[in-house]
């Protein structure tokens, strides 16, 4: 027997072995509860719980969600950071790759991990149910972790609304009440999925390295995380491996991860602070309302007291910037193809409602879900005009390398987050006539490996650019990920990749088509 076929035989056969099909059943249904700790509502959780429990693989394991709707709207769950190579169809953003699961309806799926490890999530993508706790931790465990350390501990980032999405944005739009301070409706921080100000303290052991997984579930403000008397060294973002970067404080954006790994002190003398600052661009700042800090303990001994240490006025903290981390592979910065300009662009109509768009015009769903279109339209699926002007389209290439340059000559902060890819990101720098009270941008260049993630900050007054490989065929979108506001209100767009390779390497599951024909949606 061949050699060559023999190891490949071999390693197939293992992988046949130890990976698995994970299977979960979940009944998406309304929860009522108080997660902030003040303000008792509905929300949406799983089979009766909020939070929703983390979920856990090893990679190479497929993931099996069998999913019932039990709320009275269509849902649907996108695997947050996940490639979906071949499976375009459960990506999970409606009108973009499915109509949603019907009311009392169910669907099931499937999320193989072979090509990924590290920290994602997965949460809502329709109706923005993620904002009303449709939201939950997914970890792919590497075979072979990238560090050695002792324990790992998980830390969710949330912010919380006092109403629902919909009730709470349908006040918002209502022009008679803008000068109202409910609509701005200051959100409270979570902290492992509960106000802040009451969480349990984190346990920690002396003379150990803790790997610490972070993310931000939050729906529209910024995270700051940091623990008083220690150094934390970043070695992933968002599923990428990242070279040891030693910082005083995660800064994380909506939708964004980092792992650190944080070696613990040798003696349990004392217990130490930790803290996280939620805070916002979007809302105004009058009233001290935001940022929010909210304090907690790193416990090294349940009686110790608690250190103080002042902070130091005269140094500014070092945060991951994606500048400063570079990628673990040593990939090189790809050479670009074709360069799109995608300026952000805000809007306000006679009724003092925002709108956004990015690039061409303002984002809208169509009344056919956008991958349908481009599986069905053979050879004219490759031409932009073929797809409704609202849903803001770029057809891509096989393959070619494509740099994406976004302007905010705008006061908000934004993040950007790609489905179905990670990108590079290369540059970023001033943008716009930046007026007093908004922090200087500077010019950033990555270094040689640029880091790769699949979300990105893009400050007030900046631009930044992206590299990525159109090496995915489907229908995949580009959006901001702060929900109230902005991808609520437009800012998006969707790239048709590869569309003659789609139609002959994918086929649209028939429950899918039948899922929509129940909703009266054709495709």
């Amino acid at each position: 027997m061949n050699v060559c076929f023999l190891f490949i035989f071999v390693i197939f056969r293992l992988k046949s072995c130890f990976a698995k099909r994970v299977e979960l059943d979940w009944n998406i249904e309304y929860v009522y509860g108080a997660r902030d700790g003040s303000n008792y509502r509905r929300s949406i959780g799983v089979n009766g719980a909020t939070p929703i429990p983390a979920v856990h693989v090893m990679q190479g394991d497929t993931l099996v969600l069998n999913v019932h709707n039990k709320l009275d709207v269509a849902t649907s769950l996108h695997p947050h950071g996940i490639y979906n190579n071949g499976t375009n169809y459960f990506d999970g953003p409606d009108m973009v790759t499915e109509c949603g699961i019907p009311p009392g309806e169910s669907f099931t799926y499937e999320i193989d991990t072979t090509a990924q490890s590290g920290t994602f999530w997965i949460h809502g993508h329709t109706r923005h149910a993620d904002v009303d706790g449709l939201r939950t931790p997914f970890i792919i465990h590497s075979n072979k972790p990238p560090v050695d350390y002792d324990e790992e501990l998980l830390i969710t980032l949330e912010d919380w609304f006092s109403q629902e999405f919909y009730v709470r944005m349908e006040y918002i739009d209502n022009h008679k009440n803008r000068d109202d301070k409910f609509s701005v409706n200051y959100a409270t921080g979570l902290f492992n999925g509960y106000n802040a100000n009451n969480t349990a303290p984190i346990k920690l052991c002396p003379g150990k390295r803790y790997r610490l997984r972070v993310i931000s579930m939050a729906a529209n403000n910024w995270s700051v995380f940091r623990i008083s008397g220690h150094k934390m060294i970043v070695i992933e973002a968002d599923g990428v491996r990242s070279m040891p970067l030693e910082v005083d404080e995660l800064n994380l954006g909506p939708g964004q991860r980092n792992s650190v790994i944080v070696t613990t002190l040798n003696s349990t003398d004392s217990n130490y602070v930790f803290e996280f600052i939620s805070t916002s661009s979007t809302v105004n700042l009058e009233e001290n309302e935001l940022p929010k800090s909210y304090k907690g303990v790193v416990e090294y001994k349940e009686d110790a007291p608690i250190k103080n240490i002042p902070e130091q006025s005269d140094k500014e903290p070092m945060w991951p910037d994606d500048m400063a981390l570079q990628a673990a592979d040593r990939q090189p910065w790809l050479p670009v193809d074709r360069s799109i300009n995608l300026t952000i662009t805000r809007y306000v109509d006679q009724f003092r409602v925002t709108f956004w768009s990015l690039g061409k015009t303002l984002y809208q769903p169509t009344i056919v879900p956008t991958l349908y279109t481009a599986m069905s339209m053979g050879k004219l699926a490759s031409n932009e005009s073929v797809y409704a002007p609202q849903t803001n389209a770029y057809v891509l290439r096989h393959l070619e390398v494509v740099e994406f340059v976004i302007y905010n000559p705008n006061r908000n902060d934004h993040t950007f987050h790609m489905h179905g890819h990670d990108f590079q990101v290369t540059e970023a720098g001033p943008c716009g006539n930046r007026s007093g009270g908004y922090p200087e941008v500077f010019y950033r260049k990555s270094g040689p490996w640029p880091i790769r993630r699949d979300t990105v900050q893009v400050r007030a007054f900046e631009y930044v650019r992206l590299r990525f490989r159109a090496d995915n065929p489907g229908v995949w979108r580009f959006h901001c990920h702060i929900a109230p506001g902005h991808d609520y209100n437009g800012l998006a767009v969707i790239l048709i990749e590869a569309p003659e390779l789609l139609q002959k390497q994918q086929r649209i599951p028939d429950q899918m088509k039948e899922m929509c024909k129940k909703q009266g949606i054709p495709t």
